[in-house]
């Protein structure tokens, strides 16, 4: 269940559709009867009192919002349609993209400035491996700087990202994005790994990832790339906000980004790693352009 989404003014059909579906008190009172329970059609109509039509007209709003969702199950007779809810919240901002400027920066993953591995570890390009795997020292390597694929046990790799921009521009918001999983010896589903980001030396959050993913091929793997390794990451993005920091869109804490002094260094300091003393100490896959399902590599977006 997607608990909480956030919109702003792009969003026009969506907002419309959520207008629509908030508009009547009837809908309202089906989403005041569903935060305790599952309810089918039926059930809805007897304690709202409304014919079955009806009911099932206003449940169609309501879904179409994407407020609740539905599914059949089997019932005495056929089969019967019971609803849910889909959303806890949905944030509005009253701002339009239209209003922002923004300016981006990729970070190819392979040019890190300061790491600390353990195995299994290793570093890829597009061609073939960058020297030895399960040997920490090979990160070295100059050829590190073609990297498209990373991993290692434990750890930290660190990037430093330019901030001149922010000499003459104050930020509104900063998004770090990036394809991550957890690092097995081959792909493993249930192998967590707690992947924590550091900014400028203040923990921007961490994210509790469930395998190291495989099983079928990533979208941009090259051909030489065995089916038995890890193929694919999830995207995941963190957000400096005024009102706090979020991992894609959950709040994960209260620090705002003033408080990462983006611009008080000659740069800023990106640490992606596993912390001592994680609970799941599972490793990292970093993935670049050219692996997994994403064609990016560690992407930082300001927007001003």
């Amino acid at each position: 269940m997607s608990k909480t989404i956030q919109m702003d003014l792009d969003d026009k059909k969506r907002l419309a559709l959520l207008a629509k579906a908030l508009s009547a008190e009837v809908r309202i009172e089906i989403l005041r009867l569903l935060c305790r329970n599952e309810l089918n059609i039926n059930e809805i109509a007897e304690r709202l009192g409304l014919p079955q039509s009806s009911a099932a007209a206003h449940v169609k709003v309501l879904e179409e919002a994407g407020l609740i969702k539905t599914s059949l199950r089997p019932a005495v007779r056929g089969s019967m349609k019971v609803c849910s809810r889909q959303l806890e919240t949905f944030i509005v901002e009253l701002v339009t993209k239209m209003e922002e400027e923004s300016q981006i920066v990729n970070m190819p993953i392979g040019n890190f400035v300061d790491y600390y591995v353990e195995p299994t570890c290793g570093i890829v390009s597009e061609k073939g491996h960058i020297d030895e795997e399960d040997e920490p020292r090979c990160f070295y390597n100059p050829d590190r700087t073609k990297a498209k694929l990373l991993w290692f046990g434990r750890g930290y790799v660190e990037y430093r990202f330019p901030n001149k921009i922010l000499t003459s521009r104050l930020e509104k918001r900063m998004e770090l994005s990036m394809e991550l999983c957890s690092e097995d010896h081959e792909y493993n589903f249930d192998f967590p790994s707690d992947i924590t980001v550091w900014v400028n030396g203040m923990e921007a959050g961490t994210w509790n990832c469930p395998g190291d993913f495989g099983g079928r091929r990533g979208k941009l793997n090259p051909e030489w790339w065995p089916d038995k390794n890890t193929q694919y990451g999830m995207l995941k993005t963190w957000k400096l906000t005024g009102q706090g920091t979020y991992l894609d869109n959950n709040k994960i804490n209260s620090i705002p980004i003033q408080d990462y002094r983006l611009s008080e260094n000659a740069y800023i300091s990106v640490r992606i790693g596993i912390k001592e003393d994680a609970k799941h100490i599972g490793g990292v896959n970093l993935f670049g352009d050219c692996f997994g399902d994403y064609a990016q590599n560690i992407r930082m977006k300001f927007v001003f």
